[in-house]
């Protein structure tokens, strides 16, 4: 709803540089006003990863790490949900992020050729 998805240039995010994702104007690289709102309005976690290679980078997310930070510049683990979102197709099922399980939706985010250059995340704990 906010914008066309691209990428342009880099950005760092957890002192690495990677892609920087944007939707029409707005960066999300480390922006959280969209992941905070689903969890505002939906009570459930959200993620945006831009792709690197062939890794998924956690660029804004409202999932926190056992130490309580954001959990931003980690990446997607080899799961069921990266071979979904790797080859363009959405996943939705259990899943452990970040040693939590959840029951969780990714989707790829495709840029306007169709090319893969991330995903999105949202799940609530179960």
């Amino acid at each position: 709803k906010i914008g066309a998805p691209r990428v342009e240039g880099t950005d760092t995010v957890a002192g690495k540089a990677v892609p920087a994702l944007f939707f029409g104007e707005r960066k999300i690289n480390n922006n959280f006003d969209v992941v905070d709102g689903i969890r505002k309005s939906h009570q459930a976690t959200a993620t945006v990863f831009v792709k690197e290679g062939d890794e998924f980078v956690r660029v804004s997310t409202n999932v926190l790490t056992p130490e309580g930070k954001r959990g931003v510049g980690t990446q997607l683990a080899r799961n069921a949900a990266y071979e979904s979102v790797s080859k363009g197709q959405q996943y939705c099922g259990p899943i452990d992020v970040l040693g939590t399980a959840f029951d969780a939706c990714y989707n790829p985010i495709k840029d306007a050729g169709g090319k893969v250059i991330g995903a999105s995340y949202i799940g609530h704990k179960k």
